[in-house]
C-alpha cells in the first residue's frame, strides 16, 4: 500500500476474528473507513457489528481477539478505550455508561476537566464550555442538572456530547439514535453532516435504514459475523439493504389488523398528574385516557413530552396525582408490585440499567419475575425453572445457546426478547412497552409487531410509547399525542399521520 493511500485510509480492521465462550462472533472480518466519509455498518442483531466497534475502539483489548487494526496508515493496538481515545478515536456505544450523581458537564468532560489551577476545576468555565458545546449539537439540557435526573434519552444526547468534546479524527456512534424522538433525530443527523463537511470521519451503526439513505457514503454488511458485502451509494436501497442482511426479501413491516371490538375500558385513568422535580421537565398535567381489551394505544410525542412518564405513572413506579381504575377497580396504594398483581406489565425503555439482571444467565432473567410458578414449599425447583426459560425462549426465537448463555453477550434483539419472554410469562392484561423496538434490526422487528398483534387479538390491551413516529402510525389503533406533559391530540388509525403529530406537538409549545 502506498503511503498516499494508506493516509487516505482513517482506520482500518484486517481479518479479525473474536469468540466467546466458544461462540464466534467475528470472522476473519476486514473493514476499510476513509477519511471524511460518513461509513454505515450494518447487519441483524448478532450480526458481530458492535463486537466489531468495541474492537476497534479498545473495549476489547488487542490480546483477546486474531487479526490487526491500522490508524493512517500505522499498526496500532487498542488495549483499551483511553488507548484509542488518545489517538482521536470517539466511541459512543449503543448501551451509554453514565456518571449519574455527576452533572451534565461533569460528564461531558470527565477526565479532562482540569480546568482552573493545579488540581482545583473551576466550575464556571467548566459549565461554560459545555453550554458552548450543547448549544453547538442543539441540545436543551442544563449543564448544572445531574445525570441522575435526565431521560434515558436525554443522558445519550450527553454521551454524545462527551465524544465530540475531545474534536475526534475517528467518530464511532452504536445505534446514537435509537432513544431519540424524530425532531432530535433530524438535529442530530444535521450535526453528523456538518462535522463530515469540516472533515470528520464517522463510523455509523444504525437499524434506521432511513438514517443510512441520509448521510452515509459507504456501508459494509455484516451477516453471522463475517462481511456479507460493501456497497457504495449509488447501490443504496432499504431493499437492498434488507436483503443482504437477511438473505430474504423484504416483506411489510407492520401485520394487517383488523380494529378491535368495541368493548369496556380495561384501564382508565383520570386527571394524572405529575410535578416538575429536580429542574427536570418529568411533569403531566391533567392526562385522562382509556384502553380496551385488545387495543393498541400509541403514545406519541417529542423527546420530553411526557410519554414514559404517564406508563410510569400507570405502572406505579412514579408518583403522581389523580386516579387510575383497572376494570372498574380503583387502585389504591399504587406500586409496581401492585400493578402486577392485576396484570400490569411494563417493559422499560432502558433495558440495560432497569430491565435485564446481568448477574443471572439468560434463562433467570426470564423466570426472575415469576417465581412462584416454579417454586416448590419455598424451593425454586431447578429442573421447572429451566424448562420453563428454554419454552418461553424458543417461542420468542431468542438465539442464545442455552438458558445458562451470558445476557451480556446475547445481542440487543435477543436481549429486548428475554424481557418480552420475563413479562408475557405472567400472562399479562395490560402490557406497557416503552420503546419496544430500541436498538433491534429490521427483521426482530417484524418479530416483535407480529408478537404485539396476536396480544391484541388475544385480548391484551397494550399502551406503547415510541419516539418513532412511522412505528406508532403502523401499529396503533389509536394514538395520543403528548407535549409538555398533557394529551393535546387524539386520532383513530387511518385519520393521521407523523405531520399530524409534528403540527400538535409544536403548536402546544407556541
Amino acid at each position: 500500500m502506498s503511503s498516499s493511500s494508506a493516509t487516505a485510509i482513517a482506520i482500518e480492521a484486517r481479518a479479525i476474528s473474536k469468540s466467546f465462550g466458544g461462540v464466534r462472533a467475528l470472522r476473519e472480518v476486514s473493514l476499510v473507513v476513509r477519511r471524511g466519509e460518513t461509513h454505515a455498518l450494518l447487519g441483524q442483531n448478532g450480526a458481530g457489528k458492535s463486537t466489531l466497534v468495541k474492537i476497534l475502539n479498545g473495549v476489547h483489548p488487542a490480546a483477546t481477539y486474531t487479526g490487526a487494526i491500522y490508524l493512517e496508515g500505522a499498526s496500532v493496538r487498542f488495549d483499551s478505550p483511553a488507548d484509542a481515545r488518545r489517538q482521536g478515536v470517539a466511541y459512543v456505544p449503543q448501551e451509554i455508561e453514565v456518571l449519574a450523581q455527576l452533572s451534565v458537564a461533569e460528564n461531558i468532560f470527565a477526565g479532562q476537566t482540569s480546568l482552573g489551577e493545579g488540581i482545583v476545576v473551576n466550575r464556571r468555565a467548566l459549565h461554560r464550555r459545555a453550554k458552548a458545546l450543547l448549544d453547538d449539537i442543539g441540545i436543551a439540557i442544563d449543564p448544572g442538572a445531574r445525570l441522575a435526573h435526565l431521560t434515558a434519552a436525554q443522558r445519550h444526547l450527553v454521551m454524545i456530547a462527551r465524544a465530540l468534546s475531545t474534536r475526534p479524527r475517528l467518530l464511532m456512534l452504536d445505534e446514537p439514535t435509537a432513544s431519540l424522538s424524530s425532531t432530535e433525530v433530524d438535529k442530530l443527523l444535521e450535526l453528523l453532516t456538518g462535522l463530515k463537511r469540516r472533515g470528520a470521519t464517522i463510523l455509523y451503526i444504525t437499524h434506521r435504514l432511513a438514517e443510512v439513505l441520509a448521510i452515509c457514503d459507504r456501508a459494509t454488511i455484516l451477516k453471522d459475523g463475517t462481511v456479507a458485502c460493501e456497497l457504495a451509494r449509488e447501490e443504496f436501497t432499504q431493499d437492498v439493504f434488507i436483503h443482504r442482511m437477511s438473505g430474504q426479501k423484504p416483506q411489510s413491516l407492520y401485520p394487517e389488523r383488523s380494529p378491535p371490538p368495541r368493548r369496556a375500558p380495561l384501564l382508565e385513568v383520570e386527571g394524572l398528574s405529575m410535578p416538575r422535580r429536580f429542574g427536570v421537565n418529568r411533569s403531566l398535567t391533567d392526562v385522562s385516557l382509556s384502553a380496551q381489551p385488545g387495543e393498541i394505544l400509541g403514545l406519541a410525542g417529542l423527546l420530553g413530552s411526557g410519554r414514559s412518564e404517564i406508563l410510569g405513572a400507570i405502572y406505579g413506579s412514579l408518583p403522581h396525582a389523580g386516579q387510575i381504575s383497572m376494570a372498574g377497580k380503583l387502585l389504591r396504594g399504587h406500586s409496581p408490585a401492585a400493578a402486577r398483581m392485576l396484570g400490569i406489565e411494563l417493559l422499560t425503555e432502558d433495558r440495560k440499567h432497569e430491565g435485564l439482571f446481568f448477574n443471572l444467565p439468560a434463562g433467570q432473567n426470564v423466570t426472575i419475575g415469576n417465581l412462584g410458578t416454579i417454586t416448590r414449599r419455598g424451593v425454586i425447583d431447578k429442573g421447572r425453572e429451566m424448562q420453563v426459560a428454554l419454552e418461553r425462549m424458543r417461542a420468542l426465537n431468542v438465539k442464545a445457546s442455552s438458558p445458562f448463555a451470558a445476557v451480556a453477550h446475547l445481542s440487543g434483539g435477543n436481549q429486548q426478547k428475554l424481557l418480552f419472554a420475563r413479562a408475557l410469562l405472567s400472562k399479562p392484561r395490560l402490557l406497557l412497552l416503552d420503546e419496544p423496538t430500541k436498538g433491534v434490526d429490521a427483521a426482530t422487528r417484524q418479530e416483535i409487531y407480529r408478537l404485539l398483534g396476536e396480544l391484541a387479538d388475544a385480548g391484551v390491551a397494550l399502551i406503547i410509547a415510541s419516539s418513532e413516529l412511522e412505528e406508532l402510525i403502523g401499529l396503533a389503533d389509536r394514538c395520543l399525542v403528548v407535549a409538555h406533559g398533557r394529551i393535546v391530540d387524539s386520532f383513530a388509525r387511518g385519520e393521521g399521520g407523523e405531520e399530524r403529530v409534528l403540527r400538535a406537538s409544536v403548536k402546544a409549545g407556541s
